[in-house]
């Protein structure tokens, strides 16, 4: 079912940006604009959504009647077949509403080989409209902001289990399938990334995913993980420690609490979203681990994991309520430990609505 009102709203944005169409491939965001995405793969196909309020979609034949099912009455179905090529269908479909010589946004998920063989055939300029298409969704209305906050509920119902479940000698991979398992029980659609489970010297990597090493005494364990709820993401980290906690761990960790502390309680309706990447940067920076403080400060969420806002230096956008976004500060020392703290937020009335609520006082396993 065709999500009339976004592409409205989409349809405003593209003549602010002079686009002539925008094209969007198989995605989350044709997920949120058509209440359908296929499957991925090499195949050519996409909705094409046209500056005066037109809709086309080309498909290879064996999606049609599931696109043509979806897209109904408001919009043309052009499919071709894997002997003949997308080309063809497209050139056919380009000089019927009229978009040769166009300027044409497209999204994130675009295979640039695609848009170069339709460069090289069509008199056509493309340009990048993932700005255009994250525009559409960074403010949460009120019943996606409830959504995500079961999702939220259900990561932090993980995260106590994985506390239970956690001990020396199982694999970081036993950890990762045992979130998998939780969120299904749940009632999740699935995860909205694959887990980070980072145990011991793997910790000092941000985006660690071999899961191969064994849990030992005294180890240090990131984990990072979320679900997907009726089409909304959840994704948190904390840091855990077996059997006991060393100094120097502790005083990490104490950093890292506090950045994302300070930065949870600055962040607001009308600051601008670097502004709160300082805040937390500054914390680390002042401690003497600014050059260990590797990612930025957070992303936004929504339909997608990684989304507008993002909480980084050199943003400048301010903030507004309904905007909701990850504050993941971290310290990696490199070959020893790494420790991050993550919540996803929803501006609110007065400041942000912290939406996980599992501790954030260093945990110890036994």
């Amino acid at each position: 079912m065709l999500n009339k009102q976004y592409i409205d709203k989409l349809i405003g944005i593209m003549k602010d940006e002079k686009l002539d169409c925008m094209f969007i491939a198989p995605s989350e965001d044709l997920e949120f604009l058509m209440g359908f995405s296929p499957h991925m793969d090499e195949r050519f196909q996409g909705l094409f959504v046209t500056s005066n309020a037109q809709l086309f979609y080309i498909v290879p034949q064996l999606n049609r009647e599931e696109v043509q099912e979806t897209i109904g009455d408001d919009g043309k179905v052009f499919d071709w077949g894997d002997g003949e090529g997308f080309l063809g269908v497209l050139t056919k479909a380009f000089e019927e509403y009229s978009l040769i010589d166009a300027t044409i946004g497209v999204n994130g998920t675009a295979r640039a080989v695609n848009m170069l063989d339709i460069k090289n055939t069509l008199n056509v300029d493309f340009k990048n409209g993932k700005a255009a298409l994250e525009e559409l969704r960074i403010i949460k209305t009120k019943d996606e902001v409830n959504k995500l906050r079961e999702a939220a509920k259900m990561a932090d119902k993980v995260f106590s289990e994985l506390t239970k479940f956690i001990k020396p000698g199982i694999l970081e991979k036993d950890i990762r399938d045992k979130i998998e398992e939780l969120f299904m029980e749940m009632g999740a659609e699935g995860l909205s990334f694959s887990p980070i489970v980072a145990s011991g010297p793997n910790s000092s990597r941000p985006h660690y995913k071999k899961y191969s090493r064994v849990i030992e005494e005294k180890d240090i364990i990131i984990l990072d993980f979320g679900c997907k709820y009726k089409g909304m993401c959840s994704d948190m980290s904390r840091t855990v420690f077996v059997g006991d906690i060393s100094e120097e761990e502790k005083k990490i960790y104490d950093i890292v609490y506090r950045a994302n502390d300070e930065a949870e309680k600055y962040a607001r309706e009308g600051v601008t979203a670097e502004s709160v990447d300082e805040i937390a940067r500054n914390i680390i920076k002042d401690e003497g681990y600014g050059q260990d403080f590797l990612n930025r400060v957070g992303h936004g969420i929504g339909y997608s994991v990684h989304e507008a806002p993002y909480i980084k230096g050199g943003n400048q956008r301010k903030l507004q309520k309904g905007m909701a976004f990850s504050i993941e500060p971290g310290i990696y020392l490199s070959g020893k430990f790494g420790v991050r703290i993550e919540d996803i937020v929803v501006v609110s009335e007065n400041g942000v609505e912290i939406l996980n609520k599992s501790p954030k006082e260093p945990i110890v396993i036994k």
